[in-house]
């Protein structure tokens, strides 16, 4: 992947240096995110971290401090940071566009470079879940240290498969813009855990979607380029981390009543599906068998 001399988001926050305590409480929902594949392949399902804890749309609300928004960008001699901050651009671009088409306004999101743990209004901040996105804040919070597990365990280096995981998130930011987090929320009360859980394996995959959308729809409006392998790092990403595929390697057996993000063909189905429409509309896995 080549974006070279594309412009740069400003709303990209450095906290790598900063605890983030003392900036008070706030009621909020616990985070959505990748962070499956970290907590299953480097810390193990045998810690006891439930999947649906850590990274569901759950509902419930928990007091936890939160820190005050800093206003700290990350270094320019930092290559990872503005890679990092390029394809975020490069989303508020996509979305921005594809919001207006619908005659809507689209609001970005910030995206924070934390190391190790950092609070945040959905509760404490691992770097052991992997990127996440919280909905009551509106941030995407990352630790680049991921994208050494993603080089080393998932076989998937690369700058795509790197931009790929920021768009799933961002995927997330859209999902709540459009009302679905609180929707699936309210249905997952109702719901038996079974259901809940099948739930939650849609928002992931529609996230997944939307990730294949950006992509499509960058590279043409943009002027970036994918190199020969992209494609195929990020789909080996996606299949990485499916719920079959994970369960596999760290339980040894698959229990598709306990998914939370969808098997791995699904995953790349998904995101395939966004890339090659570049259509939005396409991605509504709610109406889907």
């Amino acid at each position: 992947m080549r974006m070279d001399d594309q412009e740069e988001s400003s709303n990209v926050e450095d906290v790598r240096g900063s605890s983030g305590r003392g900036g008070g409480f706030r009621l909020g929902r616990r985070p959505i995110g990748l962070g499956a594949v970290a907590v299953a392949l480097v810390a193990g399902w045998i810690f006891g971290i439930n999947p649906l804890t850590v990274l569901g749309l759950l509902g419930g609300d928990d007091a936890t401090p939160y820190a005050s928004a800093p206003d700290t960008p990350p270094p320019e001699d930092d290559p990872q940071a503005r890679f990092v901050s390029q394809v975020l651009r490069s989303t508020e671009v996509v979305w921005s566009d594809a919001f207006h088409e619908s005659g809507m306004d689209y609001q970005n999101p910030r995206l924070r470079l934390f190391r190790g743990n950092y609070p945040t209004a959905c509760g404490e901040g691992d770097a052991a879940m992997g990127p996440f996105y919280c909905p009551a804040d509106r941030i995407v919070y990352l630790d680049l240290g991921f994208f050494d597990t993603m080089s080393s365990r998932l076989g998937a280096p690369g700058q795509f498969a790197q931009a790929y995981v920021i768009a799933h998130e961002v995927g997330h930011h859209v999902q709540n813009l459009l009302g679905i987090n609180d929707k699936v929320g309210a249905a997952r009360q109702r719901a038996s855990a079974t259901q809940a859980n099948a739930l939650s394996v849609r928002v992931e995959l529609q996230a997944d979607c939307f990730a294949g959308v950006w992509a499509k729809r960058s590279q043409a409006e943009q002027g970036w380029r994918l190199e020969q392998g992209d494609i195929e790092t990020a789909l080996n990403a996606a299949a990485q981390i499916g719920d079959d595929t994970l369960q596999r390697k760290s339980r040894g057996q698959v229990v598709p009543e306990s998914f939370t993000h969808g098997t791995s063909a699904q995953r790349v189905g998904w995101f395939k599906r966004g890339f090659e429409s570049g259509n939005a509309d396409q991605c509504n896995t709610f109406k889907a068998g």
